[in-house]
């Protein structure tokens, strides 16, 4: 018998008497997979997405509108792009606008400067692995600006896909062995999920250590002593990861916060990842954002000249928000050159990053300088972004400070909140006889009934005991205002439900 795709349906029988087993099946799927989770776009984010197809479809709901508040997606939520950035793409993408009148001599000054460092001169073709020559130059002469003279070695510069590709890959590097000498990477509890996501897909071991809610999220030094300790008698603890400004807490980490975890790491020969994507974040006034190379130079030759640092960057956050570019770097320090060779060859599997996000990454640590014809409308837009988000930081902090039953550490930067709540006893009861953490069961409560679709702490880890849900700053202050509003409303009835609004007003 001949067969033919023209002829799809075949007489029951005349092939198989039962269906073919599936050679993929949940059964057979790789387990470090099955293990992976990633609460930022998990079950609630879902739950969301049908309740929008449902008022789209004309279905009835208490609320007219989703408001998603569970993800750092500043466009999605209205705020306008950088007209600068945009300008140098499109001319980038579209080289024949080079031409029109409408587009500043100094967007396509710096367009032509990385045309010439793409294959035919288009942005179409595929750059080096570690990225474009002059953009990681640029960058390189961005991190001495910014870090007031420490030198920066354009090639210890590797442009990533977004922050999240530089994290998997430097991560793929250092974990290792099996049993007690399997890896151990060491987190901030609460983390961004994409920590312990990769942790799992790699089957490393994960080690906690809690920062300090007391003491505005505080990373504390007696804390990461008791983490390894425990650590070390069940696996062999590699490298620490630190996120700061902090997601999704929104805490800015001091300079002697970052020595003590530098002279750490430095007597335990932990490698140290510095996610940095926040820095241009920071809104409390007594707050300053400090990087992890200057301090560790700072410290000294015997500390800059070994410990292994690695620092990541990205167009996502700060005042942009391009989140789609894709576009990212990290700074490597004294890596192993020949491990350093490992790793452009790890990243050549995959060609190259993106060569939109390596031209939007390029124009964040190149923007227009003041003597230059764009400088005036750059400064105005990004001042504009940042001072909005420091107003919506404090607001945001005040209102859920006035709701009974709820505190919120001050945001002092980054773009979240990260308020801890207070969940009835009968509530949590409800819950686990559901099945669910009782901060999943407030969440989903809060979206059905308002609309409004936040995070649940324990998708980001939490103390026991302790409940709290991650919701971004990142909505515009009116809607921002309305959120927080029904967040309130909701948090009173659901503490009259469960019978609890009286015991927290004696």
């Amino acid at each position: 018998m001949r067969f033919s795709t023209a002829e799809p349906k075949v007489a029951a029988g005349s092939l198989h008497e039962k269906m073919r087993e599936k050679i993929l099946s949940m059964e057979t799927l790789n387990p470090h997979v099955r293990a992976v989770e990633y609460a930022v776009r998990g079950p609630i984010v879902i739950k969301a997405g049908e309740i929008e197809r449902c008022l789209e479809e004309g279905g009835t709901k208490p609320f007219s509108e989703v408001i998603k508040a569970n993800i750092g997606d500043a466009h999605a939520m209205g705020q306008q792009p950088i007209t600068f950035l945009r300008q140098v793409v499109a001319l980038c993408t579209f080289p024949e606008l080079m031409d029109s009148p409408s587009f500043p001599e100094d967007a396509k000054w710096r367009a032509r400067r990385i045309l010439q460092g793409c294959g035919g001169h288009s942005l179409g073709s595929y750059s080096a692995s570690q990225g474009i020559e002059q953009i990681r130059k640029d960058i390189a002469a961005y991190i001495e600006q910014r870090d007031d003279g420490v030198p920066s070695d354009w090639d210890n510069i590797f442009l990533t896909t977004g922050a999240s590709d530089g994290i998997m890959n430097i991560l793929r590097l250092l974990v290792s062995g099996n049993g007690s000498s399997r890896a151990g990477v060491m987190i901030p509890i609460p983390q961004y999920p994409l920590y312990s996501a990769a942790i799992s897909e790699m089957d490393a071991v994960q080690v906690n250590y809690y920062l300090d809610e007391d003491n505005c999220w505080a990373l504390d030094i007696n804390e990461l002593h008791r983490a390894y300790q425990a650590a070390k008698k069940h696996c062999q603890p590699r490298v620490i990861c630190i996120i700061n400004p902090g997601n999704p807490t929104g805490q800015v980490q001091s300079k002697k916060c970052i020595e003590e975890v530098l002279h750490f790491a430095y007597e335990e020969n932990l490698f140290v990842m510095s996610d940095e994507v926040y820095q241009d974040n920071v809104y409390a006034s007594d707050c300053q954002f400090h990087s992890f190379k200057k301090v560790l130079y700072e410290m000294g030759p015997e500390y800059f000249n070994s410990v292994e640092l690695v620092s990541f960057h990205s167009t996502s956050k700060g005042y942009t928000g391009e989140c789609g570019f894709r576009g990212g770097y990290m700074e490597v320090i004294n890596m192993d050159p020949e491990v350093k060779a490992q790793l452009v060859k790890l990243l050549s599997v995959r060609l190259c990053p993106p060569l939109a996000g390596q031209v939007a990454m390029d124009v964040i640590v190149n923007p227009p300088q003041p003597d230059e014809p764009s400088f005036k409308q750059f400064h105005q837009e990004k001042t504009a972004v940042l001072g909005a988000l420091a107003e919506k930081a404090k607001l945001t902090e005040k209102i859920l400070n006035a709701v009974p039953g709820i505190k919120c550490n001050p945001v002092q930067g980054a773009m979240y909140a990260f308020p801890r709540i207070f969940i009835p006893p009968k509530a949590v009861e409800e819950a686990k006889a559901l099945g669910m953490q009782p901060d999943m069961f407030y969440c989903l409560r809060l979206l059905e009934e308002t609309g409004i679709c936040v995070v649940p702490g324990s998708g980001f880890g939490q103390k026991d005991g302790t409940y709290h849900f991650r919701m971004t700053i990142l909505p515009s202050t009116e809607k921002l205002k309305v959120l927080l509003g029904k967040v309130h409303d909701f948090q009173i009835k659901f503490l009259k439900e469960f019978s609890a609004l009286e015991q927290l007003q004696r």
